[in-house]
């Protein structure tokens, strides 16, 4: 067995250099070997090699170094290494008794000054904890319910906010079934509020058309929607939707204020606008309030270390990412408007469903120090004569002063809903509790203007309310002398909240599941958060996330922001980081597992060129218009397009023109679009659709499409048109499963995804057409009209369901060759999959 040893090392070390000798007894055979070939060298150097002298001293605070480290090894990686080989044992690395005597007497590791508060009972201190949150809040801003979420939900980072994505638990048809028949609650607090002050001529001037101006919201008893664009830029320089609300006029008061609700997206975007349109670019300085106090439990002070004396000992409210100093509001010398921004200085809630004022009526209790008004009072009990959310009119708004909720939070959380609304069933018109005049009067008129005001509008008064909310503490002292436990507390002065509540229509176009998911927005002060969310918790109601807010906006077959807007810088922003994520993802998976894309035909997979799909189609409607055969003839646009832009490449980033939102140009389309038009609208002609393409222009329309079979529509669908063919084996089989794509040759299947340098990113993937594009109209078998931006099977309507942007001049080019009874047919395909699915068109205007 020695022999054996010895044969094995000589071939292991014949290869090394003859002038050190390696042994395996230990690390003092190595340092005196060292040792000698050192002496030998400085021999050498003082004999016979002065010229290297330089060299060798050069080296020697390395060399010396060197045999510290081996000689007194400093942490336990370097001590085992020290073992022969032999020797080495798992077990020595837990066990140090295992280890020679002479190794475990080795000198220990100088260890870091470690801060005081090391245990989690330490951390786990309400002041500790504190610190520790409002440290995590200057890079993205936290809601006042994070913890809460974070608890049960999980978060993603997006838009400088840490927002709940979706519960861990499987709830998606939970939720469903609380927008249908109960109450959603969802935290809509990171919406930003932009608020311009000033005479209401002045904000007037700001605005063409019905936007601002609207007769029904300038009173405030409403909220209105608009979507803004840049100055002098319309219909092109899109930004974005947005939501105002009008201050009710005030009888001493010359200014008005204007609230304005948009995406955090959005904001800059809007801001900056704003700014140069009101020619706000002076910067006002504001005195800021000092910040609520921190709830420390009774009898115990913490010891701030050195470190902290800097730090706020405070809870942490509002932006925390804004650093000190910064502008929050702007005034115009000229003009007289102030611009402020007021974001995450309201909270807002939002309770979907057709049960959400019983919930409200429910947890909401006016104040008692301003039981004087009545008539606010008398609007609240004509809530619960209400049978639906529905019944109201869209917009309205309350204005209310109510007292802390916690002072009547049940013992147990519990679904109320049936106690408070008696009905037979949810789904079936039913008898109302209370039916008067005055129920009558609130579905059909709405709220009164003057029953809109509310002090939530005064800055003073929110910073007077948030400064002055109970403790918990104070709160648990206060059950605990009670003598009936569970029983209401006594309301305290201090507990008085104002509060605006603004409802929200739901679905409110097209014929279908009319005003389904409507609901209301509750609108608090800062620091109120959690004292309103754990009490509407405690009635029953589900809790969505940002998920479910995609998946509301698709149910009611409205676009979401930014999903949905491709012509808003956000909207563009937001495809590009789709881009990104979806392809990242796409190159985790293993190269087997992956779709080759280019032998579907789907040359966009991951982001939809709009801009290239608009051009390409005006291409082809303008030469179809010189050329009379092909309007008459489908095939031959294959052959007409393929000619001009077969080899015609475009950019994947451009920024689309436009969307058309002209209601008048969507009621002629949706029209068109039906196998029946109604009698009122235009005959489909070529010479009207012509000149609704000349006011239109080459820009998109938003459809909701929905399969006439099974199926289920993914992302970035292909929306395609049916040749003659396909329309009449649809006539011969209602159930037909539609036709199929054939597969695509891969012509890139020769080039791998690799790296020329270490920096240089790889040339192409693979299964991915690389940039620039080809023709996206005429790639594949069908031609392409658009894509899906939102798909999935519907639970309302039992089949699929997708909301898609399609080419304008596509659209109408399709029906004008399809006939009258199949008008509006088209195919859709998924980009994973070959097979194509019969899909009719809706317009909902």
């Amino acid at each position: 067995m020695t022999g054996a040893k010895d044969r094995m090392r000589e071939k292991k070390m014949k290869n090394q250099p003859r002038n050190v000798i390696y042994t395996s007894s230990g690390d003092k055979g190595l340092i005196q070997h060292i040792s000698l070939f050192l002496i030998t060298h400085q021999f050498l150097r003082c004999s016979f090699l002065p010229a290297a002298s330089y060299f060798a001293k050069a080296r020697a605070a390395e060399v010396n170094a060197m045999l510290k480290a081996v000689s007194k090894p400093a942490g336990s990686c370097h001590i085992f290494n020290a073992l022969p080989k032999h020797m080495r044992r798992r077990a020595m690395s837990h066990n140090t008794k295992r280890l020679p005597i002479r190794l475990q007497r080795a000198p220990e590791k100088e260890k870091k000054q470690l801060p005081r508060s090391r245990s989690r009972r330490a951390r786990r201190r309400h002041g500790n904890l504190l610190l520790e949150f409002n440290r995590r809040q200057r890079k993205n801003k936290w809601l006042e319910t994070h913890i809460w979420h974070a608890k049960r939900f999980h978060m993603q980072k997006t838009w400088s906010y840490c927002l709940p994505l979706k519960p861990t638990a499987k709830s998606f048809r939970a939720s469903y079934r609380a927008m249908n028949t109960h109450a959603l609650l969802q935290d809509l607090s990171y919406f930003c509020c932009l608020e311009l002050q000033g005479s209401e001529e002045q904000i007037l001037c700001l605005c063409v058309g019905p936007t601002f101006a609207a007769a029904a919201c300038l009173s405030g008893a409403r909220q209105g929607s608009v979507h803004l664009y840049k100055a002098d830029q319309f219909p092109q320089g899109s930004l974005g939707p947005a939501d105002f609300l009008w201050r009710p006029r005030v009888p001493e008061a010359s200014d008005r204020q204007l609230w304005i609700w948009i995406h955090p997206a959005l904001k800059q975007d809007v801001l900056s606008e704003l700014q140069l349109v009101c020619q706000c670019s002076e910067a006002v300085s504001v005195s800021e309030e000092s910040p609520a106090a921190v709830e420390l439990p009774a009898g115990r002070k913490r010891k701030r270390d050195e470190d902290d004396a800097e730090q706020p000992s405070e809870r942490l409210l509002g932006d925390g990412t804004r650093p000190p100093g910064a502008p929050v509001r702007w005034q115009s010398p000229d003009t007289g408007i102030t611009i402020s921004d007021l974001t995450m200085e309201i909270v807002r809630y939002r309770l979907i469903g057709p049960l959400a004022h019983v919930v409200l009526t429910d947890t909401l209790q006016p104040a008692s120090e301003v039981r004087d008004s009545v008539q606010r009072c008398d609007v609240c009990v004509c809530f619960t004569g209400v049978c639906s959310t529905a019944e109201l009119p869209a917009g309205c708004v309350l204005g209310l002063t109510v007292d802390d909720p916690r002072l009547t939070l049940p013992q147990k959380q519990s679904n109320t809903l049936q106690e408070c609304f008696h009905c037979d069933s949810f789904q079936t018109p039913c008898v109302c509790v209370l039916e008067d005049d005055r129920v009558r009067d609130l579905t059909l008129k709405g709220v009164a203007a003057h029953c809109s005001q509310s002090a939530l509008w005064d800055t003073s008064a929110r910073e007077r309310v948030t400064h002055s909310r109970l403790s918990e503490q104070e709160l648990n002292r206060m059950r605990s002398e009670l003598l009936v436990p569970g029983s209401r507390l006594p309301a305290a002065r201090q507990a008085a909240v104002p509060l605006l509540l603004v409802h929200q229509g739901g679905r409110v176009r097209g014929e279908e599941r009319l005003h389904w998911g409507s609901g209301w927005d509750l609108l608090l002060p800062k620091g109120w958060g959690m004292a309103f969310w754990v009490p509407l918790v405690y009635r029953g109601v589900r809790v969505g996330g940002l998920h479910m807010s995609v998946k509301h906006s698709q149910l009611m077959g409205k676009p979401h922001f930014p999903h949905d807007y491709p012509d808003c810088p956000a909207g563009v922003r937001f495809q590009s980081e789709q881009e990104a994520e979806l392809l990242e993802k796409f190159k985790r998976r293993p190269p087997s597992k992956r779709t080759n894309y280019i032998k579907h035909g789907c040359l966009a997979p991951f982001r939809c060129p709009w801009q290239q799909l608009t051009e390409e189609w005006e291409e082809l409607v303008n030469l179809s218009a010189e050329t009379a055969s092909c309007c008459r003839t489908g095939p031959s646009d294959f052959t007409v397009l393929r000619s001009v832009t077969h080899y015609t490449t475009y950019r994947v980033d451009r920024l689309l023109r436009c969307v058309c939102r002209s209601l008048k140009a969507l009621r002629q389309l949706s029209a068109w679009s039906r196998p029946s038009s109604r009698r009122n609208s235009s005959p489909l002609t070529h010479v009207t659709a012509a000149a609704l393409q000349q006011e239109c222009g080459p820009s998109l329309v938003w459809v909701r499409l929905r399969l006439l079979g099974k199926g289920q529509p993914a992302l970035h669908a292909m929306v395609c048109v049916p040749t003659t063919s396909d329309l009449q084996l649809l006539l011969k089989d209602a159930h037909s499963s539609g036709p199929q794509e054939p597969r695509h040759k891969d012509h890139l299947k020769h080039l791998r995804q690799h790296k020329t340098g270490p920096e240089e990113p790889a040339r192409a993937v693979r299964g991915v057409c690389p940039a620039p594009l080809p023709s996206v109209l005429s790639h594949c078998s069908r031609l392409t009209l658009g894509w899906v931006t939102q798909g999935d099977f519907s639970l309302a309507a039992g089949c699929g369901e997708a909301l898609a942007f399609i080419s304008v001049s596509g659209l109408l080019h399709t029906i004008l060759q399809q006939p009258q009874e199949q008008r509006g047919l088209v195919l859709l395909r998924n980009p994973s999959s070959l097979q194509y699915r019969f899909a009719r068109i809706s317009i909902d205007v």
